[in-house]
């Protein structure tokens, strides 16, 4: 059956008359067909004009060599980089004919997606590709996937493979939630105790073996993110969600009770706000990109103390802070001014919107479906936003009516939804399109502890997230995107993913989940 699938899309998509669509993900932003075919063989010719062009031509020659296409080839490949060209910055333009194939672009992004595409084209088209023309550009400039390893640790093999698809999908930010209640997960060298106790554990098995990154292996992913053009943005949760660090530096813990002891840091102590400015000097450091995620979200889910501990109370009123909240909100702004010392920007969930932080210094992810108005609150206030909401956003809800291991919340997320947006909640962002960023699939993994569970939630939603985030709303098709999915789901195959077939939802059973009780709504 999967065989007679993918058959059926290439026959759908290159018969005469009926292939409206080159087999590409994202679908580009414009395309025409010519009348022609490009025929790949072994030995081909591929140019560069100098520097980064002939690097991608080698990456490109490679690539293809692997496809072990026969034959001899109809023409030459080349790939021209030519900042004068009227481009914008990520975009690419891909001219195929019977005799050459030739890619430019104004900036070494453009060339490099120019390159997935042709990569995608050759794959798909077993070696041959039929002649077009391709003028291509994203939506959005960002254009995320979040995976959150602090309550269940993938390691770095397995984040190089999503860093791989990501890249084929075109898309270029990776934001890395390192550090939760479960686990701290990235070597901090000035405090050895966070990955002696503090990565000790996860979600489901507090007892689990010490697991985290070292500089070095940190260094080494980021590395081979920028290669593919990938940002990666670093999450150090503050002032809630912070139990594996106060777990293992109790003097900066600002208490909580029961299962929430340890949640938040202490926010009046200065010994904190080193500390934390400490362990983002490091950060800085590891991760060049401009921006550092602090969470801020759901500081009440265990800030009990700070309503009973006099220390506490005395600064709130000292302070003219008013209550707990108004204290949250002065921690957070004392981390914007942290993050802003060290020449980032900080990102906070959207609870930031209401801390008094400067647009200038913050920008914010929407979260909370069900509170469109702190998206426009947000844009109201003059902040750059990426959307993420829970609803089609997370990639922890359910994405079939039969499954039973997940999120949901009046519904689910079906790769349908997540194919539509941003076009149901558009309407919010009228007049402020310039501050909208893009858009991100966040996985966050309380009920994901294994590889297969992993892939399966986040694969084939994924590239309806890189089409959302890449394609301009007039040349999205929901039924044509679908029609040529199974191309995608057999390269997934070579892959080895587990992925969730929306096309035999029972072909593979829905990967179980640790037992644990109730998950928080963020997480």
């Amino acid at each position: 059956m999967k065989r007679l699938l993918l058959m059926n899309a290439i026959l759908w998509l290159f018969v005469a008359g009926i292939g409206a669509q080159l087999p590409l993900f994202p679908t580009p932003a414009k395309q025409s067909f010519q009348r022609g075919t490009f025929t790949l063989g072994k030995n081909i010719s591929i140019t560069g004009n100098g520097g980064y062009a002939d690097q991608i031509g080698k990456e490109a020659s490679r690539t293809l060599e692997e496809f072990s296409f026969t034959g001899t080839p109809s023409g030459e490949i080349s790939f021209i980089l030519d900042t004068s060209l009227p481009l914008p910055a990520e975009g690419y333009t891909l001219t195929i004919t019977g005799e050459h194939i030739r890619i430019e672009a104004s900036s070494e992004a453009g060339l490099f997606y120019g390159k997935e595409s042709l990569i995608q084209l050759a794959r798909f088209g077993q070696g041959s590709i039929r002649a077009c023309k391709v003028k291509d550009a994203p939506r959005f400039r960002w254009r995320g996937f979040m995976l959150d390893e602090s309550r269940h640790f993938f390691g770095k093999e397995k984040v190089k493979q999503y860093l791989d698809i990501m890249a084929s999908l075109k898309l270029n930010t990776f934001h890395w939630h390192l550090t939760d209640e479960p686990g701290w997960r990235i070597e901090i060298k000035k405090y050895p105790k966070l990955t002696t106790i503090g990565s000790v554990g996860n979600w489901h098995d507090p007892d689990a073996p010490a697991q985290f990154y070292t500089q070095e292996e940190i260094k080494e992913i980021v590395a081979y993110a920028a290669a593919r053009h990938i940002t990666i943005i670093p999450e150090f949760d503050m002032p809630g969600h912070a139990t594996a660090v106060c777990r293992a530096y109790p003097e900066v813990s600002g208490g909580g009770e029961g299962k929430w002891e340890h949640f938040t840091f202490h926010p009046c102590k200065e010994a904190t706000y080193e500390f934390i400015s400490n362990i983002l000097d490091e950060i800085a450091q590891l991760f060049p990109g401009s921006y550092i995620h602090i969470g801020g979200d759901e500081v009440h889910y265990g800030n009990q103390s700070w309503f009973t501990d006099p220390e506490i109370q005395a600064f709130i009123k000292e302070n003219d802070l008013k209550n707990e909240s108004g204290l949250e909100h002065y921690f957070v702004r004392r981390a914007c001014d942290i993050v802003a010392s060290k020449g980032k920007k900080m990102i906070g969930w959207d609870e930031v919107v209401d801390a008094g932080v400067s647009p200038d210094k913050a920008m914010v992810m929407w979260w909370r479906h069900d509170k469109p108005s702190q998206l426009v609150k947000a844009l109201e206030n003059g902040f750059d936003v990426v959307m993420t909401p829970r609803r089609p956003l997370y990639a922890d809800f359910v994405q079939y009516q039969s499954h039973k291991t997940g999120r949901n919340w009046n519904g689910y997320n079906p790769i349908e939804d997540i194919y539509r947006f941003p076009g149901p909640i558009i309407h919010f962002t009228k007049n402020f399109e310039d501050q909208i960023k893009g858009m991100q699939f966040s996985l966050w993994t309380e009920r994901v502890a294994e590889m297969n569970r992993l892939d399966f939630m986040v694969f084939p939603r994924l590239t309806a997230v890189a089409e959302s985030a890449w394609t301009p709303a007039k040349s999205k098709e929901s039924s044509l995107f679908m029609r040529k999915l199974p191309l995608f789901l057999e390269y997934l195959d070579t892959l080895g993913i587990y992925y969730f077939n929306p096309f035999q939802p029972d072909a593979y059973p829905e990967p179980g989940a640790p037992e644990k009780e109730d998950i928080l709504q963020n997480g």
